[in-house]
């Protein structure tokens, strides 16, 4: 099987309804653009080794993916796309409290970086913020998604922060506090 096609050479594309869009459609940039999150989970995913972490963090790809897929299919339900659910936001919730209760308490505004694992945690953390805007401007302007989608992206990228910040505090790296900018 060949990976390309050619029919995406004129900067248009198909969504999984088979509905041709430009490349630029709001649908193809959301669900590309939580692709890309996965893609930083992943990287992410490379340079870690806490267990709990990585855990979720495959959970999560999974999670994305779904997303895609529902993305992808507009209007489509099939239990084959994957869900996401006011249960994976708990999750989320639930690992960002524990995340939280092993933390020093934030003092300002953290820079991204640290240790190599904590950088993708942020690098990741930052697209799923970008991912949240795609989203959001979908379910605002073309077709409102309902459901867990948008919170579950929400949650996702409070999460990495704090996944980025524990990974440093765990590495002895710490936070690293944006000059003059107390909370």
């Amino acid at each position: 099987m060949k990976i390309y096609t050619k029919q995406g050479d004129s900067g248009r594309t198909s969504l999984g309804t088979g509905r041709t869009v430009p490349k630029g459609d709001l649908r193809v940039e959301a669900y590309g653009t939580v692709d890309e999150l996965s893609s930083f989970v992943g990287l992410a995913l490379t340079a870690l080794e806490d267990r709990d972490l990585i855990d979720i963090l495959v959970w999560v790809q999974e999670k994305l993916h779904a997303v895609g897929a529902i993305l992808a299919f507009p209007g489509r339900s099939d239990p084959g796309l994957g869900e996401v659910s006011e249960g994976d936001v708990g999750r989320l919730e639930a690992a960002i409290d524990a995340a939280g209760e092993e933390l020093p308490a934030l003092t300002g505004f953290i820079l991204p970086g640290g240790c190599q694992a904590a950088a993708f945690l942020h690098c990741a953390r930052s697209v799923a913020r970008r991912a949240e805007r795609a989203v959001s401007r979908l379910d605002w302007v073309e077709y409102p998604l309902g459901g867990s989608i948008l919170p579950f992206l929400n949650r996702l990228s409070d999460f990495l922060f704090c996944a980025a910040r524990l990974v440093n505090h765990r590495r002895g790296c710490g936070d690293r506090l944006a000059p003059s900018r107390r909370i």
